[in-house]
């Protein structure tokens, strides 16, 4: 009962030294999540025949948005912004007049305008520049965009503007290619499209299923795959919620390899400096072709399948893991160094490598700043000690050691005696009856 009482204290500065050890731990992110709402339209991924060319939002985002939080987005910036990489964007067209990719925008044909605005969308969610007063930004934020055209003015696709599309982007120098359209059947000209980028190394990057389910589908519709996706060589990429679920009735597939933020997400639009709502796997999917910007603007030794494999190594494990710019970025390839020195690096066949994580410098800040709450732990430690100790050691009559000479104790002269008596036995002398 003493001993508890004399715990309280030592227990509660413990406790108090934890918490404030966690909650340093935790600022950055809860920071990085406040800010007030807005409430912003709703991006279309095709228009009618009646409907007006978009013209951009009046609407702009004043909050961090969740999926950049969820993606740390900030952590990756600190070692990577896609400078000197290209990302090809095969979709409705992309702005030039777009102002957060002012200047980065080049365009192939038709693809320099984008009636429908969903493929400014999405190359915003690649490479948007953080404006003033504005949170929002893409994943690489100084990375070059190539517009290319997959589909009428009006957002229809098929396939073989589809296979158009990323034959051109290839051709014309990206790095990287984000494909928004998701077929139900492959092609001869898809195939002939998908080899052509693996033969230009060239990473492809495509929606695992459509954005907007049509026809009959249920509350839980069967899995199927789509296509390029579910083509040899593509990163196939599947949408997620801010809980990590995907949404409801929604189509799906066996084969995504990677998940990313497609639930209402934040993006620009074709004219304006305001700001969209959007879901889908296609905005998925630009998360993930920004993240390869990324890695290919810091690793340009990688190849496009070895940078797949490191995105999906490095990746959040879930069910379908979930992209991870941080980790990403800041992972290296174990064969990394022998490409450099001209070798053959050895990677398995499937694009997966195995990854180590260098030290985190941005992390010794935190470090150094939980030193003085580690040591106060050892100290509250060594308190709890002595006050367990102390008062056992005085009720079994312990006390402190002393260099004085000790006193003979009452079973000396029993000692002394029985000394005696061996010394008398060993020199054959009788003893004493």
């Amino acid at each position: 009962m003493h001993i508890t009482r004399a715990l309280r204290p030592a227990a509660g500065a413990m406790a108090l030294l934890l918490t404030a050890g966690v909650s340093a731990a935790g600022a950055g992110s809860a920071a990085a999540a406040g800010g007030n709402t807005v409430e912003l339209p709703v991006l279309k991924a095709a228009l009618t025949a009646n409907d007006a060319c978009s013209t951009g939002s009046g609407r702009r985002a004043t909050a961090v948005p969740w999926e950049q939080v969820s993606l740390q987005l900030g952590r990756a910036w600190q070692f990577a912004s896609g400078a000197g990489v290209t990302v090809g964007v095969v979709d409705t067209g992309v702005s030039t007049s777009a102002p957060a990719l002012k200047g980065r925008v080049t365009a192939v044909g038709e693809g320099g305008t984008d009636c429908v605005g969903h493929g400014t969308f999405v190359a915003g969610l690649v490479a948007a520049s953080l404006e003033k007063g504005v949170e929002f930004a893409g994943v690489a934020r100084q990375a070059r965009i190539l517009a290319v055209r997959a589909t009428d003015e009006r957002g229809a696709v098929t396939a073989e503007r589809v296979a158009e599309g990323i034959e051109a982007a290839v051709e014309g120098g990206a790095d990287v290619v984000c494909v928004s359209a998701a077929l139900p059947a492959d092609t001869v000209a898809l195939r002939s499209a998908v080899k052509l980028a693996a033969k230009k190394d060239v990473l492809l990057v495509a929606a695992a299923v459509p954005d907007v389910p049509t026809g009959a589908v249920g509350e839980d519709p069967s899995a199927q795959d789509f296509y390029p996706a579910a083509s040899d060589g593509v990163l196939s990429v599947l949408d997620v919620d801010k809980n990590g679920d995907r949404p409801t009735g929604a189509y799906t597939t066996a084969s995504a390899q990677l998940a990313a933020p497609g639930d209402g997400v934040v993006g620009i639009g074709p004219a304006r400096d305001g700001h969209y709502i959007g879901s889908g796997a296609s905005l998925a999917a630009g998360f993930v072709a920004g993240t390869a910007a990324l890695v290919r603007s810091v690793h340009p030794e990688l190849t496009a399948a070895q940078t797949a494999g490191l995105l999906r190594s490095s990746a959040y494990p879930a069910e379908v893991p979930r992209v991870d710019p941080y980790a990403a970025v800041t992972s290296v390839l174990a064969s990394a160094s022998t490409a450099a020195k001209g070798a053959a690096p050895t990677v398995p066949k499937d694009g997966a490598a195995s990854v180590r994580m260098p030290q985190d410098e941005a992390a010794e800040p935190l470090r150094r700043a939980l030193w003085p709450a580690a040591s106060s732990l050892v100290l509250v430690v060594a308190v709890i000690w002595l006050a367990l100790i102390i008062p056992r050691g005085r009720r079994t009559g312990w006390r402190p050691s002393s260099r004085r000479p000790t006193r003979p104790t009452r079973e000396a002269p029993q000692a002394t005696a029985v000394a005696a008596e061996s010394a008398n036995v060993q020199a054959g002398v009788p003893a004493e009856r």
